[in-house]
């Protein structure tokens, strides 16, 4: 039994603070243009969104039919989830105040993987 309230109480704290942490004003707040380059797989070679960041959390700026899911640490480090219907790309890199790359790898008609570049607009 205490095992499992030290468990739910962990959890707790996890939600809280990812909230918090969440919540806050961010130096990476604005709006964003990313650049995404396909290096294998079968999809289009490149796409740019337009990204807003607001406290840390990451939406697509855009009319597509895609949703755009993520956030930024306060160190940096930002993860980002593309999806439409059933296919979906998850990106991670890092971020400075004015730029940041990183990785991604998607899922859909077939296994895509790449680059990611950002720039603050």
């Amino acid at each position: 039994m205490l095992k499992h309230r030290f468990a739910l109480l962990l959890g707790a704290i996890a939600v809280c603070g990812s909230t918090l942490m969440a919540s806050a004003a961010s130096v990476y707040d604005g709006r964003w243009s990313v650049v995404i380059e396909t290096e294998q797989g079968s999809c289009d070679r490149a796409f740019r969104y337009g990204l807003n960041i607001v406290n840390g959390n990451v939406t697509y700026a855009g009319n597509a039919a895609v949703d755009v899911r993520g956030w930024v640490a306060g160190n940096g480090n930002v993860h980002v989830r593309v999806s439409r219907g059933g296919s979906y790309a998850d990106g991670r890199g890092r971020l400075s105040q004015s730029s940041g790359s990183g990785h991604w790898h998607g899922v859909g008609s077939g296994v895509c993987s790449g680059r990611w570049f950002a720039e603050r607009r």
